[in-house]
């Protein structure tokens, strides 16, 4: 019998850190890590060069992951997904993936002041210049905007880390 596979996915602002708890977590655990960066900038080489068309570009792939996802989970395989679930709309996608297929789920929120993700941010840019142009506070605040902490209404298992 297979064992019962879990979802990981992470809310937290901009340079909170998801992306490199993923990382980690998915080695830790031995799972799947699937990474919106990776696939967006894949499928759509120097296309994503404003907000708007990352929710494009993000809302077209999501279909074709959803299914990818649910087959590698019923594997009884482990998925981390480094793909943001910061808003409401966002968390009820992974929610509905989870419900459809009766698979368990983790949200790990990594809460950090505003002032932490843009230390983050600010040493990011040095460390990874190819990202200076979208590792911005102007754009940190633009996307900060949209930005809804998890709430127990959502009938998710959420993690504060």
């Amino acid at each position: 019998m297979k064992r019962h596979a879990i979802l990981t996915f992470f809310c937290g602002k901009m340079g909170a850190g998801k992306s490199t708890r993923s990382k980690k977590l998915a080695d830790e655990k031995n799972a799947v890590l699937l990474s919106e960066d990776d696939w967006l900038s894949s499928l759509y080489p120097g296309q994503i060069n404003s907000i708007e068309n990352y929710l494009k570009y993000s809302s077209l792939i999501k279909p074709l992951l959803k299914l990818h996802v649910q087959n590698i989970l019923r594997t009884g395989t482990d998925v981390v997904m480094d793909f943001p679930a910061n808003t409401v709309n966002q968390r009820k996608w992974f929610r509905d993936l989870c419900t459809e297929l009766d698979c368990d789920h983790q949200l790990i929120y990594l809460n950090r002041s505003d002032e932490q993700c843009l230390a983050q941010i600010a040493k990011r840019r040095i460390e990874q210049p190819e990202r200076a142009q979208f590792d911005t506070e102007s754009v940190f605040n633009q996307i900060t905007r949209y930005f809804e902490a998890p709430a127990k209404e959502e009938q998710l298992k959420i993690i504060e880390n």
